[in-house]
């Protein structure tokens, strides 16, 4: 591969793209502004006047947003009255249906209320590499929501990227690679180091767990009395549902050790063997991926990711299948809500 094409790419940001605004003739209570400067997300909806009720306008427009959601992947809503997670739910229920719960978890959340949940606890000084919801299990959400209750004082956006257009970057020998042989997922569970597996699928069964994995297609292994190890085979490029377009979905390069930062990945290879690693990725057939087309795969990622700074309110919207979402470093009490909805198996 070329420099160009494992190096680093610039990120463009929603700010910086040109505006153009295309009106919703139907109401003319918003504005749509779509995406410029070659991206294709997100569309950014926001109401021309003050005093818009959100949910009256969605619910009477939910197969546009719908329409507009398959053809770009994202949108933002901004500007609205929306002041309360209930409010959040509430228009999630709108557009799609009521949120789903958090299972076969892989990152550390707090419920909100119901099937509502922090986007994420992990520590604010670490980035979170983008990934598609839930991408390494059987079943995933089609939609998921994010909520921007309190904003960062600094960082802490969700940059978003197109999960088409990573794909069509992606050289096609690298593509072949992963279309014949799919990605395997080795996850360890243990006190101490990651999620327990208590908390990654909400028991403390063990025969509830063995089930699950049975029924996922999930290889399970019991390591003592405390540790558990999986093993899964998934696809690594899937059809969407109702495009019928190709799309790079998985964790391939978001569970691989290499993604983390290089002390965390040190001290972690320091106290443990490769296999007893919290998450760890190979190809279907158990051979190591390559890190040339690791760096490959996240120069495709980073030539497509764009970013904006969270306000008070805003409600982003993506198809789980078409926009991969990550979290960057902050500073401040950054409170953001996260709903999922309508499970697809594949």
């Amino acid at each position: 591969m070329s420099q160009s094409q494992t190096g680093s790419a610039a990120l463009p940001s929603f700010a910086s793209q040109k505006k153009r605004r295309v009106s919703m003739a139907s109401t003319g209570l918003v504005t749509m502004q779509a995406p410029g400067d070659g991206a294709s997300l997100p569309v950014t909806i926001q109401p021309s006047t003050a005093g818009v009720d959100l949910f009256s306008w969605a619910a009477g427009e939910r197969e546009r947003i719908r329409g507009l959601l398959l053809q770009h992947g994202a949108i933002l809503l901004r500007g609205f009255d929306v002041n309360t997670t209930s409010d959040f739910e509430k228009f999630i229920g709108i557009v799609s249906e009521q949120p789903l719960p958090y299972v076969e978890r892989s990152s550390p959340r707090s419920t909100v209320g119901g099937n509502i949940y922090s986007s994420t606890d992990y520590p604010a000084q670490h980035a979170i590499a983008l990934h598609c919801e839930n991408s390494y299990q059987k079943t995933w959400p089609l939609k998921i929501f994010f909520y921007c209750a309190v904003a960062p004082d600094t960082g802490g956006e969700t940059p978003i990227a197109d999960t088409r257009r990573i794909l069509s970057r992606i050289e096609p020998e690298v593509r072949e690679r992963f279309t014949s042989k799919g990605v395997l997922y080795v996850r360890n569970f243990s006190e101490g180091v990651g999620l327990s597996w208590q908390t990654v699928f909400q028991t403390g069964d063990r025969a509830a767990v063995e089930q699950y994995c049975a029924a996922q297609g999930i290889e399970c292994e019991w390591l003592g009395e405390t540790r558990l190890r999986t093993r899964q085979i998934r696809a690594a490029i899937r059809t969407h549902p109702s495009t019928g377009e190709p799309v790079w979905f998985n964790h391939a390069m978001f569970f691989h050790i290499s993604t983390l930062d290089r002390t965390t990945r040190e001290g972690l290879l320091a106290i443990m063997s490769e296999e007893d690693l919290p998450n760890n990725t190979y190809y279907g057939d158990g051979s190591a991926i390559e890190p040339e087309v690791l760096d490959h795969l996240r120069w495709a990622y980073d030539a497509e990711t764009v970013r904006s700074p969270w306000h008070p309110g805003d409600i982003l919207m993506l198809d789980n299948m078409l926009a991969v979402h990550g979290r960057a470093p902050f500073t401040g009490n950054r409170k953001i809500a996260v709903g999922m909805t309508e499970p697809f198996s594949g």
